[in-house]
């Protein structure tokens, strides 16, 4: 496989662009560390208690008090919206596709624990009112929203719109959201407790570069001025591919639940790249012997940042938006259902006993534990 070979002289890495996922990682540990103490001490008067295993992951599960399970996640969009503003078309803001990422960033994450999204809220955050008046922009983003709740049957049942001044660019918006899931049966709950020696690890393709990353792509159009128009072997240019939406899981999860597929343990692939396959906290290590073939945008973005591998695949999702933890035995059943949903699956790799650690063989790569500290 080809990634690209990096330009002499490059060397572009994510905390270039002003992103340095180690300072980042420190504050969301102090805040699981709050959570859990206020989980242990504080006795919610209603009974309603946090399921301890689930902070820290991509969504926390509480239980209510008639015995119910419930998940909640908060996500944002990051910087992709200037990029979509950077390549805008007479035809189109790309800002329908910008919703469809934003709602994808938060339903991915939640369905990581089992659980359903069932309503959604949006935050569309404004630096100044003057950008409300765009109409063909609003009208995209407003429809985009709409059509990705349909698609996962999710309900939009309300929202913010801030006009913060002074703390939003006047010429941009900040687009989030969040969700509450259910987790339909007990069963269906997934833990880091459910991973076992030998599991397999499913990986379902992504469409591309998602919502991570934005900010390493707007640097590199700084010194790359025709980046956004370069062709790529797709026929695409970057600027077009760069935009493709994100996919949205939850149907596939769903229907796994359905078919009755143990689930061990899910991880969406995000910040921090393949590194998020080793997010359970556990002493297992994750080999990976096959990989699938990244799109072809990655390997124009490392030719000209002059990236190392290990530095893309340490960031970037590099072709593999989602990963599937399950016994041998089901792994046909995972295939077949993401076959029916439209998306790409490869058995990528299994489970081991050992050092907590990602081991990349085709590509000789390995990542420690260390490299991870986001809990």
């Amino acid at each position: 496989m080809t990634i690209g070979e990096p330009q002499e002289g490059g060397g572009l890495r994510y905390e270039d662009a002003g992103v340095r996922y180690e300072d980042i990682d420190q504050l969301k540990v102090a805040a699981q560390e709050a959570m859990q103490k206020l989980a242990v001490e504080n006795t919610n008067a209603d009974n309603t208690q946090i399921i301890l295993e689930t902070i820290g992951e991509s969504a926390v599960v509480v239980q209510l008090p008639d015995g119910q399970l419930i998940a909640k996640v908060t996500e944002g969009l990051g910087t992709k919206n200037i990029v979509a503003d950077d390549n805008r078309q007479p035809n189109t803001t790309h800002y329908n596709k910008l919703a469809q990422d934003t709602v994808a960033m938060i339903v991915n994450d939640l369905i990581t624990v089992g659980a359903m999204p069932q309503i959604i809220t949006a935050y569309f955050g404004l630096g100044d009112s003057e950008w409300a008046k765009d109409e063909q922009r609003a009208r995209e983003l407003v429809a985009g929203w709409e059509q990705a709740c349909r698609e996962i049957g999710v309900l939009w049942v309300g929202g913010e719109t801030p006009v913060l001044k002074g703390v939003i660019d006047p010429q941009r918006i900040d687009l989030a959201g969040d969700a509450m899931g259910i987790v339909r049966k007990p069963e269906h709950l997934v833990t880091y407790d459910g991973l076992s020696e030998g599991d397999s690890i499913v990986l379902i393709g992504s469409s591309g570069i998602h919502a991570n990353g934005l900010s390493f792509v707007r640097k590199l159009a700084e010194t790359n001025p025709d980046l956004y128009e370069r062709k790529l072997s797709s026929g695409q240019t970057f600027g077009e591919a760069i935009l493709t939406p994100t996919p949205l899981y939850v149907n596939l999860v769903r229907s796994l639940q359905d078919a009755d597929v143990d689930l061990h343990y899910m991880a969406n692939i995000t910040g921090h790249g393949w590194r998020k396959l080793m997010r359970a906290p556990r002493d297992f290590s994750y080999v990976i012997d096959k990989i699938p073939e990244p799109q072809p945008e990655f390997a124009l973005m490392q030719q000209l940042a002059g990236t190392p591998t290990e530095e893309m695949y340490s960031t970037f999702n590099m072709g593999a938006g989602f990963a599937i933890y399950v016994s041998p035995d089901q792994v046909d059943a995972v295939i077949a259902q993401a076959e029916k949903n439209g998306l790409s699956a490869l058995v990528a790799g299994h489970v081991e006993a050992g050092e907590r650690k990602v081991v990349i063989r085709p590509l000789n790569l390995v990542y420690a534990g260390e490299t991870l500290q986001i809990r």
